[in-house]
């Protein structure tokens, strides 16, 4: 015969029965983090370097949560996009490229996706380079459209608001490296690169700040192509001044890099080894040994050396400079042209100057 239970132990049991599910409730609380912690761990295989992940414009969030997944930067795309619904951030994923480092659990993930702190990449533009070819380094470096980026630079509305008195940026896209995100929109460049030639020149150049824009402009041409016309460092105070000298007097300047540039930017021909008769008789504004003063626009993007040579030029009453030795890079000065022809064979400088 069963032994029946006293009023006292039903009574016991009552009581007990809410800690009870009290304690069940936190052994299932419990076993729910310690899942959810698995699944929002950081996965193996993210390389040393980390890992690019680009989101695209209008993706959902589930979206990014799977293509997380598949790549392998995320454990779990239904433990991500929980977080997501839990902290409300389903549309707050901004769009860009971002690097994901190794150790990154999922909410780490999330909080660098929201944060918009896209990846950046490095590129140097080197100096004397043409608005075009600066135009391809960036492209090529994955972090700007080329054609945008041309699109801005000379587009009048934008020049107008940065204060450059011509039809494109040419000369006042500091070269330098930049650290930028993918997919920088072409006005941001040229903004960012115009900001950084402002900003150089003010440190480096105080004197700049008195002169109007068309003045400044002036020096921005011919630094272009002391920019193009140098090797040695030291040279180049002492080769803006035999430019000066040559304006002065109303002489021309006789560039060679000045047809240089219209062989390469303006025909779209190769880089001549060699500048024949034909070419320095060639009929365009831009080329100074048939007109005299200064071109119309700079013909590259000049680095501090050049700026500086032509704000500070080495006082000399030279009117001549030859290229004497190709492996160092020394010109030979001279003040007559007799002098000058004594120095040797015309000789074509390589892209940049360099």
């Amino acid at each position: 015969m069963a032994k029946k239970s006293s009023p006292r132990s039903a009574l016991k049991a009552i009581l007990l029965l809410p800690l009870f599910l009290a304690g069940f409730g936190i052994l299932l609380a419990a076993g729910a983090f310690a899942a959810f912690a698995a699944l929002d761990a950081a996965p193996e295989g993210i390389p040393a370097e980390g890992a690019l992940f680009t989101v695209g414009p209008g993706e959902s969030g589930a979206g990014i949560a799977r293509r997380l997944e598949d790549e392998g930067l995320i454990r779990s795309s239904l433990a991500f996009e929980g977080l997501l619904r839990v902290r409300g951030q389903q549309a707050s994923l901004k769009r860009g490229t971002y690097r994901i480092e190794p150790g990154m659990r999922g909410r780490d993930v999330l909080e660098l996706l929201a944060s918009g702190k896209q990846a950046l990449v490095r590129v140097t533009v080197p100096e004397g380079h043409t608005l075009r070819r600066t135009a391809d380094v960036l492209s090529q470096a994955g972090v700007v459209d080329r054609e945008e980026f041309l699109a801005a630079a000379r587009n009048p509305e934008l020049l107008a608001a940065l204060a450059i008195p011509a039809a494109s940026a040419e000369g006042y896209l500091f070269p330098d490296t930049y650290y930028l995100p993918r997919e920088t929109p072409g006005e941001e460049a040229v903004r960012l690169m115009v900001g950084a030639f402002r900003t150089r020149l003010a440190e480096g150049l105080p004197e700049s700040s008195a002169l109007s824009p068309k003045e400044l402009h002036r020096r921005v041409i011919l630094a272009s192509i002391v920019e193009r016309e140098y090797r040695l460092p030291e040279e180049a105070p002492r080769i803006a001044g035999v430019f000066w000298n040559r304006l002065k007097i109303g002489m021309a300047l006789q560039s060679c890099a000045t047809v240089v540039y219209i062989i390469t930017e303006v025909q779209g021909k190769k880089h001549p080894e060699v500048l024949y008769n034909r070419d320095i008789e060639i009929k365009h504004p831009f080329n100074t040994y048939v007109n005299p003063g200064l071109p119309p626009a700079p013909i590259s993007n000049p680095g501090m050396t050049a700026l500086t040579a032509v704000f500070r030029p080495e006082p000399s009453r030279y009117l001549y400079f030859r290229l004497l030795d190709p492996g160092s890079g020394r010109h030979y000065f001279s003040e007559t042209l007799d002098e000058h022809i004594k120095a040797g064979a015309l000789a074509v400088k390589g892209i940049g100057g360099r």
